[in-house]
Protein backbone atom coordinates (compact mmCIF):
# COMPACT_ATOMS: atom_id res chain seq x y z
CA UNK A 1 0.00 0.00 0.00
CA UNK A 2 1.31 3.56 -0.78
CA UNK A 3 0.74 6.38 0.82
CA UNK A 4 1.71 9.96 -0.17
CA UNK A 5 1.42 13.33 1.58
CA UNK A 6 3.52 16.62 1.88
CA UNK A 7 5.11 17.78 5.27
CA UNK A 8 4.66 21.51 6.78
CA UNK A 9 8.80 21.71 5.07
CA UNK A 10 6.74 21.28 1.81
CA UNK A 11 8.21 17.80 0.59
CA UNK A 12 5.89 15.49 -0.80
CA UNK A 13 6.59 12.23 1.33
CA UNK A 14 5.70 8.63 -0.64
CA UNK A 15 5.53 5.40 1.42
CA UNK A 16 5.40 2.01 0.41
CA UNK A 17 4.12 -0.17 3.64
CA UNK A 18 4.00 -3.60 4.02
CA UNK A 19 1.71 -5.57 6.03
CA UNK A 20 2.82 -8.86 7.86
CA UNK A 21 -0.16 -10.15 9.27
CA UNK A 22 1.10 -10.92 13.04
CA UNK A 23 -1.36 -11.22 15.47
CA UNK A 24 -3.83 -8.30 15.84
CA UNK A 25 -2.19 -7.05 12.53
CA UNK A 26 0.11 -4.68 13.25
CA UNK A 27 2.32 -2.96 10.85
CA UNK A 28 6.05 -4.65 10.31
CA UNK A 29 8.38 -2.01 11.42
CA UNK A 30 6.37 0.75 11.74
CA UNK A 31 8.73 3.22 13.09
CA UNK A 32 7.50 6.85 11.86
CA UNK A 33 5.48 9.48 13.45
CA UNK A 34 1.37 9.90 12.53
CA UNK A 35 0.10 8.47 9.57
CA UNK A 36 -2.97 7.91 8.64
CA UNK A 37 -4.98 5.11 5.76
CA UNK A 38 -8.31 6.50 4.81
CA UNK A 39 -11.63 4.46 3.92
CA UNK A 40 -13.06 4.47 0.81
CA UNK A 41 -16.91 5.26 0.82
CA UNK A 42 -19.09 7.92 -0.72
CA UNK A 43 -16.78 10.98 0.54
CA UNK A 44 -13.82 9.59 0.87
CA UNK A 45 -10.75 11.72 0.09
CA UNK A 46 -6.76 10.60 -0.55
CA UNK A 47 -4.96 8.99 2.03
CA UNK A 48 -3.84 12.01 3.76
CA UNK A 49 -0.21 11.84 6.12
CA UNK A 50 0.13 13.86 9.15
CA UNK A 51 3.60 15.97 10.20
CA UNK A 52 6.12 13.16 10.91
CA UNK A 53 7.91 14.13 14.26
CA UNK A 54 9.85 10.99 14.35
CA UNK A 55 11.45 9.39 11.67
CA UNK A 56 13.60 6.08 11.60
CA UNK A 57 15.30 3.25 8.88
CA UNK A 58 12.37 1.53 7.70
CA UNK A 59 13.18 -1.84 5.63
CA UNK A 60 10.25 -1.15 3.38
CA UNK A 61 11.21 1.54 0.18
CA UNK A 62 11.21 5.47 0.90
CA UNK A 63 10.66 8.09 -1.84
CA UNK A 64 11.34 12.01 -0.93
CA UNK A 65 11.61 14.54 -3.53
CA UNK A 66 10.88 17.90 -3.96
CA UNK A 67 7.15 19.37 -5.39
CA UNK A 68 7.07 19.88 -9.28
CA UNK A 69 4.66 22.67 -9.02
CA UNK A 70 3.58 25.20 -5.81
CA UNK A 71 -0.17 24.64 -4.82
CA UNK A 72 -2.42 27.00 -5.21
CA UNK A 73 -3.61 29.14 -2.22
CA UNK A 74 -6.92 29.20 -2.86
CA UNK A 75 -6.84 25.20 -3.14
CA UNK A 76 -9.38 23.84 -0.34
CA UNK A 77 -8.22 21.19 2.32
CA UNK A 78 -10.14 17.66 1.49
CA UNK A 79 -12.75 16.74 3.65
CA UNK A 80 -11.98 14.14 6.37
CA UNK A 81 -12.60 10.58 5.62
CA UNK A 82 -14.84 8.43 7.92
CA UNK A 83 -12.25 6.14 8.72
CA UNK A 84 -8.94 6.30 9.16
CA UNK A 85 -5.93 4.30 10.96
CA UNK A 86 -3.53 6.71 13.07
CA UNK A 87 -0.43 4.88 13.94
CA UNK A 88 1.64 6.36 16.43
CA UNK A 89 5.64 4.79 17.30
CA UNK A 90 7.89 6.84 19.72
CA UNK A 91 10.41 5.30 22.70
CA UNK A 92 6.96 5.89 24.81
CA UNK A 93 4.01 3.88 22.89
CA UNK A 94 3.48 1.88 20.30
CA UNK A 95 -0.71 2.32 19.19
CA UNK A 96 -3.01 2.39 16.34
CA UNK A 97 -5.80 4.34 16.83
CA UNK A 98 -9.01 3.44 14.51
CA UNK A 99 -10.71 6.93 14.17
CA UNK A 100 -14.26 6.57 13.08
CA UNK A 101 -15.48 9.92 12.88
CA UNK A 102 -19.14 8.89 11.52
CA UNK A 103 -19.34 7.53 15.00
CA UNK A 104 -17.23 9.84 16.88
CA UNK A 105 -15.13 7.24 18.49
CA UNK A 106 -11.71 6.02 18.83
CA UNK A 107 -10.63 1.96 18.81
CA UNK A 108 -7.01 1.79 20.57
CA UNK A 109 -4.73 -1.30 19.72
CA UNK A 110 -1.83 -1.16 21.68
CA UNK A 111 1.53 -3.33 20.56
CA UNK A 112 3.44 -2.31 24.19
CA UNK A 113 1.88 -2.62 27.08
CA UNK A 114 1.94 -1.05 30.81
CA UNK A 115 0.37 1.89 31.86
CA UNK A 116 1.81 4.95 31.11
CA UNK A 117 1.32 8.79 30.94
CA UNK A 118 2.32 9.48 27.74
CA UNK A 119 0.41 6.63 26.39
CA UNK A 120 -2.51 8.29 28.20
CA UNK A 121 -2.28 11.78 27.23
CA UNK A 122 -1.37 10.78 23.18
CA UNK A 123 -4.64 8.83 23.04
CA UNK A 124 -6.66 11.46 24.40
CA UNK A 125 -4.99 14.04 22.30
CA UNK A 126 -5.35 12.48 18.84
CA UNK A 127 -9.38 11.95 20.24
CA UNK A 128 -9.66 15.69 21.07
CA UNK A 129 -7.80 16.53 17.61
CA UNK A 130 -10.03 14.25 15.88
CA UNK A 131 -13.18 15.86 17.43
CA UNK A 132 -13.90 11.86 19.00
CA UNK A 133 -15.89 12.04 22.07
CA UNK A 134 -15.29 8.12 22.83
CA UNK A 135 -12.44 6.10 23.32
CA UNK A 136 -12.09 2.60 24.04
CA UNK A 137 -10.33 -0.73 23.45
CA UNK A 138 -10.73 -4.72 23.37
CA UNK A 139 -7.91 -6.49 26.22
CA UNK A 140 -7.34 -9.97 27.08
CA UNK A 141 -8.17 -10.29 31.18
CA UNK A 142 -4.52 -10.04 32.28
CA UNK A 143 -4.79 -6.33 31.04
CA UNK A 144 -7.71 -4.87 32.55
CA UNK A 145 -6.53 -3.10 35.25
CA UNK A 146 -3.40 -2.24 33.16
CA UNK A 147 -6.04 0.32 31.68
CA UNK A 148 -7.90 1.16 34.81
CA UNK A 149 -5.00 2.72 36.08
CA UNK A 150 -4.97 5.17 32.79
CA UNK A 151 -9.06 5.74 34.16
CA UNK A 152 -10.55 3.62 31.59
CA UNK A 153 -13.22 2.06 33.03
CA UNK A 154 -14.56 -1.71 32.16
CA UNK A 155 -17.86 -1.64 30.31
CA UNK A 156 -18.43 -5.22 29.87
CA UNK A 157 -16.83 -8.33 27.31
CA UNK A 158 -17.14 -9.44 23.82
CA UNK A 159 -17.30 -13.49 24.29
CA UNK A 160 -15.00 -15.79 22.33
CA UNK A 161 -13.36 -12.46 20.58
CA UNK A 162 -9.99 -14.16 20.52
CA UNK A 163 -11.63 -17.67 20.24
CA UNK A 164 -10.78 -19.01 23.03
CA UNK A 165 -10.84 -16.27 25.41
CA UNK A 166 -13.41 -13.15 25.62
CA UNK A 167 -12.46 -9.51 25.20
CA UNK A 168 -12.82 -6.67 28.01
CA UNK A 169 -14.08 -3.92 26.57
CA UNK A 170 -12.57 -0.87 28.52
CA UNK A 171 -13.83 2.93 27.94
CA UNK A 172 -13.40 6.32 28.54
CA UNK A 173 -15.62 9.24 27.52
CA UNK A 174 -13.04 12.17 26.51
CA UNK A 175 -15.14 15.11 27.81
CA UNK A 176 -15.13 13.70 31.32
CA UNK A 177 -11.67 12.42 31.37
CA UNK A 178 -9.45 14.40 33.92
CA UNK A 179 -5.70 14.26 34.41
CA UNK A 180 -4.12 11.36 36.22
CA UNK A 181 -1.10 12.49 38.31
CA UNK A 182 0.41 9.65 39.21
CA UNK A 183 -1.59 6.83 37.49
CA UNK A 184 -4.39 6.14 39.08
CA UNK A 185 -3.71 2.89 41.95
CA UNK A 186 -6.31 0.39 42.43
CA UNK A 187 -5.63 0.59 46.58
CA UNK A 188 -3.19 -1.70 48.55
CA UNK A 189 -6.71 -4.00 49.38
CA UNK A 190 -7.01 -4.70 45.75
CA UNK A 191 -7.45 -8.18 44.28
CA UNK A 192 -5.97 -7.45 40.45
CA UNK A 193 -8.30 -10.85 39.74
CA UNK A 194 -10.81 -9.29 41.23
CA UNK A 195 -11.52 -6.40 39.71
CA UNK A 196 -10.80 -7.69 36.14
CA UNK A 197 -14.44 -9.46 36.80
CA UNK A 198 -15.81 -6.36 38.18
CA UNK A 199 -18.17 -4.10 35.74
CA UNK A 200 -19.92 -1.47 37.50
CA UNK A 201 -23.24 -0.60 37.11
CA UNK A 202 -22.92 2.96 34.80
CA UNK A 203 -25.85 4.78 33.19
CA UNK A 204 -25.59 3.29 29.84
CA UNK A 205 -26.15 -0.01 31.98
CA UNK A 206 -28.97 0.65 33.87
CA UNK A 207 -30.70 2.52 30.14
CA UNK A 208 -29.94 -1.06 28.91
CA UNK A 209 -31.68 -2.60 31.45
CA UNK A 210 -34.59 -0.45 31.10
CA UNK A 211 -34.64 -0.98 26.96
CA UNK A 212 -34.05 -5.57 28.01
CA UNK A 213 -37.66 -5.77 30.07
CA UNK A 214 -39.14 -3.46 27.27
CA UNK A 215 -37.97 -5.76 24.82
CA UNK A 216 -39.07 -9.10 26.16
CA UNK A 217 -42.53 -8.55 25.66
CA UNK A 218 -41.56 -8.39 21.48
CA UNK A 219 -40.00 -11.21 22.17
CA UNK A 220 -42.54 -13.52 23.18
CA UNK A 221 -44.00 -13.94 19.59
CA UNK A 222 -40.98 -15.32 18.45
CA UNK A 223 -43.39 -18.61 17.75
CA UNK A 224 -44.56 -16.68 15.08
CA UNK A 225 -43.76 -17.63 11.59
CA UNK A 226 -41.10 -15.32 10.70
CA UNK A 227 -40.65 -14.15 6.55
CA UNK A 228 -38.70 -16.46 4.10
CA UNK A 229 -35.62 -14.40 3.45
CA UNK A 230 -33.33 -14.71 0.42
CA UNK A 231 -29.68 -13.63 0.86
CA UNK A 232 -27.64 -11.96 -1.87
CA UNK A 233 -24.06 -10.72 -1.54
CA UNK A 234 -23.63 -6.79 -3.00
CA UNK A 235 -20.74 -5.30 -4.35
CA UNK A 236 -19.02 -2.56 -2.24
CA UNK A 237 -20.32 -0.01 -4.85
CA UNK A 238 -23.87 -0.95 -4.14
CA UNK A 239 -22.71 -1.25 -0.90
CA UNK A 240 -21.90 2.44 -0.29
CA UNK A 241 -24.92 3.45 -2.25
CA UNK A 242 -27.16 1.66 0.15
CA UNK A 243 -25.59 3.30 3.40
CA UNK A 244 -25.49 6.43 1.18
CA UNK A 245 -29.29 6.24 0.78
CA UNK A 246 -30.00 5.70 4.25
CA UNK A 247 -28.17 8.56 5.70
CA UNK A 248 -29.92 10.75 3.41
CA UNK A 249 -33.36 8.86 4.77
CA UNK A 250 -32.23 9.42 8.37
CA UNK A 251 -31.94 6.16 11.23
CA UNK A 252 -29.05 4.48 9.52
CA UNK A 253 -27.05 3.03 12.14
CA UNK A 254 -23.78 2.89 10.95
CA UNK A 255 -21.32 3.67 7.61
CA UNK A 256 -20.30 0.00 7.64
CA UNK A 257 -16.79 1.46 8.64
CA UNK A 258 -14.17 -0.88 9.43
CA UNK A 259 -14.24 -1.96 13.45
CA UNK A 260 -10.78 -3.92 12.78
CA UNK A 261 -7.80 -4.34 11.00
CA UNK A 262 -6.75 -6.83 7.98
CA UNK A 263 -10.64 -7.77 8.44
CA UNK A 264 -12.90 -9.56 5.72
CA UNK A 265 -16.16 -7.49 5.16
CA UNK A 266 -19.31 -8.71 2.99
CA UNK A 267 -22.64 -6.99 2.63
CA UNK A 268 -25.75 -8.26 1.70
CA UNK A 269 -29.14 -7.60 0.75
CA UNK A 270 -31.41 -9.32 2.83
CA UNK A 271 -34.96 -9.17 0.63
CA UNK A 272 -38.13 -10.05 2.63
CA UNK A 273 -42.11 -9.51 2.47
CA UNK A 274 -41.06 -7.04 -0.23
CA UNK A 275 -38.37 -4.99 2.38
CA UNK A 276 -35.18 -5.15 1.41
CA UNK A 277 -32.89 -4.90 4.48
CA UNK A 278 -28.61 -4.46 4.32
CA UNK A 279 -26.67 -6.28 6.50
CA UNK A 280 -22.78 -6.39 6.80
CA UNK A 281 -20.35 -8.43 8.36
CA UNK A 282 -16.80 -8.23 9.15
CA UNK A 283 -14.84 -11.43 9.64
CA UNK A 284 -11.58 -11.98 11.75
CA UNK A 285 -10.57 -15.42 10.41
CA UNK A 286 -7.40 -15.38 12.66
CA UNK A 287 -9.74 -15.65 15.59
CA UNK A 288 -13.03 -17.36 14.05
CA UNK A 289 -15.36 -13.86 15.26
CA UNK A 290 -17.72 -11.55 13.29
CA UNK A 291 -19.22 -8.37 13.71
CA UNK A 292 -22.97 -7.81 12.37
CA UNK A 293 -23.86 -5.04 11.41
CA UNK A 294 -27.43 -3.88 10.30
CA UNK A 295 -27.17 -0.68 8.50
CA UNK A 296 -31.06 0.56 9.95
CA UNK A 297 -32.55 -0.09 13.04
CA UNK A 298 -36.73 -1.52 12.47
CA UNK A 299 -39.19 0.72 12.90
CA UNK A 300 -42.16 -1.34 13.50
CA UNK A 301 -43.11 -5.01 14.54
CA UNK A 302 -43.30 -6.13 10.72
CA UNK A 303 -39.59 -4.17 10.04
CA UNK A 304 -38.74 -5.89 13.54
CA UNK A 305 -40.01 -9.35 12.62
CA UNK A 306 -38.26 -9.31 8.67
CA UNK A 307 -34.80 -8.38 10.72
CA UNK A 308 -35.46 -10.75 13.46
CA UNK A 309 -35.32 -13.58 9.78
CA UNK A 310 -32.58 -11.50 8.62
CA UNK A 311 -30.19 -11.93 11.50
CA UNK A 312 -31.42 -15.48 11.70
CA UNK A 313 -30.42 -16.18 8.58
CA UNK A 314 -26.52 -14.98 8.45
CA UNK A 315 -25.87 -15.85 11.94
CA UNK A 316 -26.35 -19.55 10.14
CA UNK A 317 -24.55 -18.31 7.34
CA UNK A 318 -21.80 -17.78 9.45
CA UNK A 319 -21.91 -20.40 11.74
CA UNK A 320 -21.62 -22.93 8.54
CA UNK A 321 -18.87 -20.94 7.61
CA UNK A 322 -17.17 -22.05 10.68
CA UNK A 323 -17.22 -18.49 12.96
CA UNK A 324 -17.47 -19.44 16.80
CA UNK A 325 -18.53 -16.04 18.02
CA UNK A 326 -20.65 -12.79 16.47
CA UNK A 327 -21.61 -9.62 18.59
CA UNK A 328 -23.35 -6.21 17.41
CA UNK A 329 -23.32 -2.80 18.76
CA UNK A 330 -26.40 -1.13 18.75
CA UNK A 331 -28.13 1.69 20.48
CA UNK A 332 -29.09 1.33 24.49
CA UNK A 333 -32.48 3.05 23.72
CA UNK A 334 -33.98 0.94 20.49
CA UNK A 335 -35.88 -1.96 22.47
CA UNK A 336 -37.00 -3.23 18.87
CA UNK A 337 -33.04 -3.32 17.83
CA UNK A 338 -32.56 -5.70 21.28
CA UNK A 339 -35.71 -7.99 20.76
CA UNK A 340 -34.35 -8.69 17.23
CA UNK A 341 -31.15 -9.68 18.86
CA UNK A 342 -32.57 -11.44 21.84
CA UNK A 343 -35.34 -13.30 20.10
CA UNK A 344 -31.75 -14.57 18.02
CA UNK A 345 -30.30 -15.60 21.48
CA UNK A 346 -27.67 -12.89 21.53
CA UNK A 347 -27.16 -11.59 24.97
CA UNK A 348 -26.34 -8.15 26.66
CA UNK A 349 -22.44 -8.41 27.09
CA UNK A 350 -21.38 -4.60 27.24
CA UNK A 351 -23.01 -1.17 27.75
CA UNK A 352 -20.90 1.13 26.33
CA UNK A 353 -21.10 5.34 27.46
CA UNK A 354 -21.77 7.44 24.72
CA UNK A 355 -20.70 5.05 22.14
CA UNK A 356 -22.50 5.77 18.92
CA UNK A 357 -23.89 8.54 16.63
CA UNK A 358 -27.63 8.14 15.30
CA UNK A 359 -29.16 11.12 13.49
CA UNK A 360 -26.84 13.52 14.79
CA UNK A 361 -27.95 12.28 18.23
CA UNK A 362 -24.98 10.82 20.46
CA UNK A 363 -25.80 7.77 22.82
CA UNK A 364 -24.70 4.68 24.83
CA UNK A 365 -24.83 1.66 23.35
CA UNK A 366 -25.19 -2.22 23.89
CA UNK A 367 -22.88 -4.99 22.87
CA UNK A 368 -24.68 -8.07 21.87
CA UNK A 369 -23.40 -11.39 21.73
CA UNK A 370 -23.51 -14.93 20.24
CA UNK A 371 -21.16 -18.06 21.17
CA UNK A 372 -21.78 -19.69 17.37
CA UNK A 373 -19.76 -22.92 17.61
CA UNK A 374 -17.22 -24.38 20.14
CA UNK A 375 -13.79 -23.17 19.71
CA UNK A 376 -11.12 -25.78 18.28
Amino acid sequence: MRLTGQTPAGLVVSLVLRVDGIKRGCYGGAQFGWITRGCLDGNAAPPRLWPLFRWRPMATKTLVSSPSSKVSASAKAPAKESFSEVLLSNEAVSLCLLVNRRQGNLRVIDFRAGPTPAKRSQILATARREGVEKVYTLVERDEVVTWAKMGFVREGSIPGFYRRSDAAVMGIVVSTARPLSPLVSLGPDADDDDYADEVPVTAAWALSERTITRAKKFVKDVDLELPSVKLAKVSEADAKKAVSAAHKKGGALTGFEPFGRDAQRSTYACATRGNTLYVSVEAQPFFHNSLLELLSAPKNDAERLSATAAVAAITERLRAEGASASFAVGPADDALLAATFMANGFRRSAALSQHVVVDGERKDAVVWSKKLTLAD
